[in-house]
């Protein structure tokens, strides 16, 4: 685990003293061996109980699986970044990597602390190489916006879940996850306790994004380069859901009537970010709704707070991030050629790339959680524990299930089918590369068909 840390950060000294030449492929190389050391440490975690503890880190079945996303996202983000900087001195080149792994890094450290003061500063810690990536390698000026959006959001919701840290420090003398988790229950009755519950969750539901808070979501994605977008879907989402499965279980006692409000905005958050994602004729923005309907019904698993909700939430965290990655790489790939992200303007595109429809296919079949990928075991799990704890539950999530398969479908028909406009000429074939990075972002899921026990969590 702390050599997964270790290997990380000398990505940073590989991108800036190797040749320009070689830049590349060597931190290309470089963070696979951090990303099979992740692997390793995954299938070597106990089923149940902490392993490997020291001080201040230690992993377990959830923190392992988002430790292994986390790591086997950084190669390929590298992959998918090569074309669109390029052209830019290498310099820039050098400092966009540095980025990348600098934020690699916090996030490892933020997975696997067990203090919860330094899972705080990591949580935080994130923002700042993410708020770089935005604003200075996005491709328009509201660029600018976007960074201000995500700026504001994260640090307006972080300042009470500092102050609500402070507080659980000043009654239980110890910050230790691994010592919270078997002391006795809290008795929280009071509505102080009811507002501070609030204020733990809130950076949470923030970062997740529960929709009414997601605003800063959508821009952020559209606005990013290729890496930050697939780096924002695939593991900082996952971060309110991971600070949430943590903090639950020390809340207990208010969870049962004070989640009841969220639980229902989550859901109704999943058909509302749905029928946006129908309207919609930007490409990335469409992916980024989808990510806010995914990650509703995460929200909706994780209050409920049972071993099934709990399990249904980490496999749709896990399969949700390796699905959102790849579709934003595919749309990376079809805006390096057309330069246009209107999904209007660009039909047709099974006529001049069929190998790469195949990738679009089988990632709109992720997306719509088509058995028997982990996306389909994610949604089964939640939404049988939904439906279990509230019959009333079922008409919402019966159309979100419907809508999520509508566009889908219709991202994949827009882009794909259809008659191919006369101004999409003389397009570039599609890379040996491309492939290569939709190949490692489709192959882990259909390993986990194989091995669904890694990402099973509690009830494995």
């Amino acid at each position: 685990m702390l050599m997964t840390l270790v290997l990380t950060v000398t990505i940073i000294f590989t991108a800036w003293l190797t040749p320009a030449k070689w830049l590349w492929p060597a931190t290309c190389a470089h963070s696979f061996i951090p990303a099979l050391i992740s692997i390793l440490l995954l299938t070597e975690t106990p089923q149940s109980g902490w392993a490997t503890v020291n001080s201040f880190m230690a992993t377990d079945l959830l923190s392992a699986s988002l430790l292994a996303l986390t790591c086997w996202l950084l190669p390929l983000m590298i992959l998918a970044s090569q074309n669109h900087t390029s052209h830019e001195p290498v310099a820039r080149q050098r400092t966009y990597i540095s980025l990348m792994a600098t934020l690699q890094a916090c996030l490892i450290m933020a997975f696997t602390a067990t203090d919860i003061i330094l899972f705080y500063i990591s949580f935080e810690a994130t923002l700042i190489p993410t708020l770089m990536i935005i604003t200075r390698w996005g491709n328009q000026k509201e660029r600018l916006g976007a960074g201000t959006s995500l700026l504001f959001y994260t640090l307006g919701a972080s300042l009470p879940l500092l102050i609500s840290i402070l507080v659980l420090d000043m009654g239980l003398n110890t910050m230790s996850l691994v010592q919270l988790k078997d002391l006795e229950e809290l008795t929280l009755q009071t509505f102080g306790h009811k507002i501070w519950w609030w204020m733990f969750l809130l950076a949470f539901l923030v970062k997740l994004p529960l929709y009414g808070v997601h605003l800063w979501l959508p821009k952020a994605h559209v606005e990013a380069p290729v890496a930050g977008s697939m780096i924002l879907a695939a593991v900082l989402l996952k971060l309110g859901g991971y600070g949430m499965m943590r903090i639950i279980p020390l809340l207990l006692p208010l969870d049962d009537k004070l989640s009841y409000p969220c639980i229902a905005i989550a859901l109704w958050g999943v058909i509302m970010s749905s029928t946006v994602c129908l309207r919609q004729t930007d490409l990335k923005a469409l992916i980024a709704y989808s990510s806010v309907s995914h990650m509703g019904l995460i929200a909706g698993g994780i209050l409920i707070n049972t071993p099934w909700g709990f399990t249904g939430a980490q496999i749709l965290m896990i399969a949700h991030g390796l699905t959102s990655s790849m579709l934003f790489c595919l749309a990376n790939t079809n805006y390096e050629r057309t330069h246009t992200r209107t999904m209007v303007l660009v039909r047709g595109l099974q006529m001049i790339l069929p190998l790469m429809t195949t990738w679009w296919f089988a990632a709109t079949m992720g997306n719509m959680a088509l058995p028997p990928l982990p996306n389909f075991m994610a949604e089964l799990t939640t939404i049988s524990t939904l439906i279990e704890w509230s019959k009333w539950t079922i008409p919402l999530l019966g159309l979100g299930v419907i809508l999520t398969g509508a566009y889908s479908l219709y991202m994949f028909i827009m882009t794909q089918r259809g008659q191919l406009p006369k101004h999409v000429i003389l397009l570039d074939p599609s890379h040996s590369r491309e492939h290569l990075l939709m190949a490692l972002h489709f192959l882990p899921l259909l390993l986990l068909v194989a091995s669904p026990e890694l990402i099973w969590g509690l009830t494995a």
